[in-house]
């Protein structure tokens, strides 16, 4: 039973109490007044009957006798009177049944007056002529009592009507900060730290208050020096301190969780001597301003070809990894590069295309960190050697469509629904059981099977995100793979669904007709929730408004603030592949536990990816990370 319905049942119990108590009083008060006004009216009665039967008596007229004792009964409330002649004992009694109109018969048989009757002898000088004794009707108290009654029952349930109005009213106003507390108190366990509650006038529902403020504003505190320190430990191990991009040890991990997903692109390296001619010119610091006012306009103007990871390696290489692209977009890429480099020289006094070398390898097949960073390498080495502005790594493979095969092949497969599937279970850390099931999508095109990184960067190209999407979805509702087991299954998806308001609505209609919207769970990227955070809201109150699941997937890859998980409240995040392969000896498990520690501080589960092997998985055991993910349990061909 909820605090307002306590008080108001005490109210209630005491209002009826108090009614019960002065209904009491006041009928016991007019029981006695009534019955002392009959006792009355009965000696007035019987005094005047005695005092006129007197003269008739001593005449012996029995019929006059009669005649004024009928007056007198019938004239008032007299239950009985009997009239006995002392001469003969000849005896006369009338009688009167006790019926009162207006008044129920239940109300009479409660016998609530008892009988009051008068005994006189009438006389003459010394000479007793007879005995009259007359009983009292109580007719007339019945009828005044219920009268009375019901005039009290009536206005003290029209007061009662009334002070439970008020008594409503007033308790739902004066319990209103304790309202306002408990949905603070449930935002609190929810790790929910919304602006503080307003100060009632209350005196000890303030103090209250202002306790529930302090301690949110406390876990507050806590969770900001939390992010404050992901983003300490992320500034001092993996930033580089003059140009403020990444540095060699962030860019090869992220190189390695790049290839151990499916996926394609390319990594650049470039060297830039000129910037050792700003050097020795104008001095560090002039270099160093010219090497972040240079980092500063490589961002801006490379991201707006593609999405890209730039890190600084050495003092004057530079790395570019460039994820989820097709060969022509790398190539713009490339052309962008050279320009705003060439910019940036000629603003140093150098000549363009001149003291700057850069080497592409682009991604094909499988790949390891080695490979890929030697054949950068040995690319930007050519470049240097034949005196080139670029060299691009050969590679026998060649690109399987050229882009309008790949529209209509993927435009088929869509609208047919022609998508195979896999799942990789994804391991509880605690106890042998799978929590999920990852679903990963591939394509036989051909007779050739295609996984999702090869042909993803052209969905994306091609805008094909949400028909993607929206088939996938329906395929595993069609073959009912929620069905086949309790764990729920995870669904990533792009970025174009994620911005795409129709999409949304789309879903929320697909949920509320799905027999089982607990067993899916949609996985976000976190570079769409840096990119729409306003989308991600939305989408996420969509998903779990229809009592869905959602999660972060590469948590921890990008560099920000952790505050959207406040507003998002994912069910789960998955840490960054990259994390997987950070050494012991390399100081970032710290900033993996302080991420792991932001997480799980909101309730968050925690999900450890890119597990290849026990022993990396032994790295985790200590962070108490929830689940983990990766080759160690492979995922397995799903049958349609």
């Amino acid at each position: 039973m909820t605090l307002f319905r306590q008080i108001y049942a005490l109210l209630f119990a005491l209002f009826l109490l108090t009614i019960a108590s002065v209904a009491y009083v006041q009928f016991s008060e007019t029981q006695g007044f009534l019955t002392k006004q009959m006792e009355s009216d009965l000696n007035n009665a019987s005094n005047s009957l005695g005092l006129m039967l007197t003269p008739v008596l001593e005449a012996g007229d029995t019929a006059g006798a009669e005649t004024l004792v009928n007056v007198i009964f019938e004239g008032g409330y007299y239950q009985q009177i009997k009239l006995t002649w002392l001469v003969d004992g000849k005896q006369q009694v009338w009688n009167n049944a006790i019926r009162v109109n207006k008044v129920p018969q239940w109300f009479i048989d409660l016998n609530l007056f008892t009988s009051i009757n008068k005994q006189t002898t009438i006389t003459s000088g010394w000479l007793q002529l007879a005995t009259l004794e007359i009983t009292a009707h109580p007719g007339f108290g019945y009828q005044e009592l219920w009268r009375i009654i019901s005039d009290i029952i009536i206005l003290f349930s029209i007061l009662f009507l009334i002070a439970i109005a008020f008594a409503r009213v007033g308790l739902s106003w004066i319990l209103k900060p304790l309202n306002t507390l408990s949905v603070h108190a449930k935002q609190i366990a929810e790790r929910q730290f919304g602006p503080d509650m307003p100060a009632p006038k209350t005196k000890e529902l303030k103090e209250l208050v202002d306790a529930f403020n302090s301690m949110s504003a406390q876990l507050k505190q806590v969770f900001s020096s939390l992010d404050e320190e992901v983003s300490a430990l992320r500034k001092k191990n993996l930033v580089d301190q003059v140009s403020g991009l990444p540095n060699r040890q962030y860019i090869v991990s992220r190189i390695n969780g790049w290839l151990s997903e499916p996926s394609t692109g390319a990594l650049y390296l470039v060297k830039m001597d000129w910037l050792e001619d700003v050097h020795s010119k104008y001095g560090f610091q002039v270099r160093d301003e010219t090497i972040r006012i240079l980092s500063e306009k490589l961002q801006q103007h490379q991201d707006e070809i593609a999405h890209s990871v730039i890190a600084r390696i050495a003092a004057y290489e530079f790395a570019f990894l460039v994820e989820d692209c097709e060969h022509d977009q790398l190539t713009k890429y490339l052309q962008s590069l050279i320009r705003t480099i060439n910019k940036e020289i000629s603003k140093a006094g150098s000549k363009p295309n001149e003291q700057f070398n850069i080497g592409v390898a682009e991604r094909l097949g499988q790949m390891t960190v080695s490979d890929m960073m030697a054949q950068a390498d040995n690319a930007l080495q050519q470049s240097i050697k034949e005196a080139k502005v670029f060299h691009w790594f050969e590679n026998t493979q060649k690109q399987l469509f050229t882009r309008e095969e790949w529209r209509n092949n993927l435009g088929s497969a869509i609208q047919n629904k022609k998508f195979e599937f896999r799942w990789q279970p994804i391991q509880l850390s605690a106890k042998n059981e799978v929590c999920q099931r990852e679903l990963y999508c591939q394509l036989n095109i051909e007779d050739t099977t295609l996984h999702a990184g090869q042909f993803m960067p052209y969905v994306e190209l091609l805008s094909l995100g949400t028909l993607l999407d929206r088939c996938l979805i329906e395929t595993v509702n069609q073959h009912k793979l929620l069905e086949r087991n309790y764990e729920r299954v995870a669904i990533n998806l792009t970025n174009q669904s994620i911005s795409d308001t129709e999409f949304h609505v789309w879903l929320k209609q697909f949920l509320r007709a799905n027999k089982y919207p607990d067993r899916i769970c949609f996985e976000i990227p976190e570079a769409s929730v840096y990119s729409d955070l306003e989308a991600c809201e939305s989408l996420c109150k969509v998903i779990r408004d229809c009592g869905a699941h959602f999660g972060i997937d590469h948590f921890g890859r990008q560099f920000g603030s952790m505050a959207y998980l406040q507003s998002l409240r994912p069910h789960y995040v998955k840490l960054d592949q990259s994390f997987a392969y950070i050494e012991d000896n390399q100081h970032n498990s710290e900033l993996c536990r302080a991420l792991v520690n932001v997480a799980k501080g909101l309730d968050i589960q925690v999900i450890v990816t890119g597990i290849q092997e026990k022993q990396q998985l032994s790295r985790f055991t200590e962070l108490r990370v929830d689940a983990y993910q990766g080759f160690i349990s492979p995922p397995v061909n799903v049958k349609l």
